[in-house]
Order: C-alpha cells, then structure tokens, then sequence
C-alpha cells in the first residue's frame, strides 16, 4: 500500500481559466417524435374554435331565414287584409245606397216597373239626339 499523503503536500495543479470564454450551451432538444407526426396544439385549438364559429353562425343563418320567412308571409297577410278592408268598405257602401227608398225607386223604374195603381206610357217614333 502506498503511504498516506499529508495534508501539507502540494495539491494537484489547477486548470488556467481560458482567454476566451465559451458561450453558453443552448438546451439540447430531444425530439420525442418525428416533426410529421408531432400535434400542434394551437392549431389544432384554431381549427376547433373554427369549427365552433361555423356552426354558431349557421344556427342563427337558419333563424335569421326563418325570420325573414315569417317576415314575408307577415307582410303578404297584411296586404291582404288591406285589401279585403277596402273591400269590405265598398261593399258597405254600395249594400248602403241600395238600401236607400230613392235608389230603389230609380233602378225599378229603369227595369220598366211601376207602382200600383200606375199606368206606364211608353213613346214612339222620337228619335234621340
């Protein structure tokens, strides 16, 4: 066995710091997976948020069409009720003056009728200018 070394004997010799230091070592990346197979995240969550926006907006593309359906046939009724209104109103007034004793005497005696107790003359020969 060799002898023991004291403490008082000369320590080993140290390394002289370099002139120029290194650079710092960047982390070494240790890929898991090939770059191909490797899943992006945030494209993934892009396309998922994609996905989502489209189909929020077709829920409320099919409630804006069944409005504007509904908007249409609206108006088409109103128009409609427009037009029986008026009508409505014509025929109340024409069953309004039908109803009036003048009106009845003037569209009998047109139709060659007389009252009783009435003699009707009819002329002929005049010619009408």
């Amino acid at each position: 066995m060799p002898p023991a070394r004291s403490a008082s004997a000369s320590p080993a010799p140290r390394r002289q710091p370099r002139a120029t230091p290194r650079p710092p070592r960047k982390p070494q990346r240790v890929a898991l997976r090939s770059p191909k197979l490797r899943v992006r995240w945030e494209r993934v969550g892009r396309y998922g948020l994609l996905f989502v926006l489209v189909i929020v907006v077709g829920l409320y593309v099919e409630h804006t069409m069944s409005y504007i359906s509904t908007r249409v046939q609206s108006d088409q009724q109103k128009a409609i009720v427009n037009q029986f209104t008026h009508q409505n109103r014509a025929l109340a007034q024409q069953l309004k003056s039908l109803n009036d004793p003048v009106t009845i005497v003037r569209d009998a005696r047109a139709l060659g009728m007389v009252r009783p107790g009435e003699q009707s003359y009819a002329m002929t020969g005049q010619s009408q200018r």
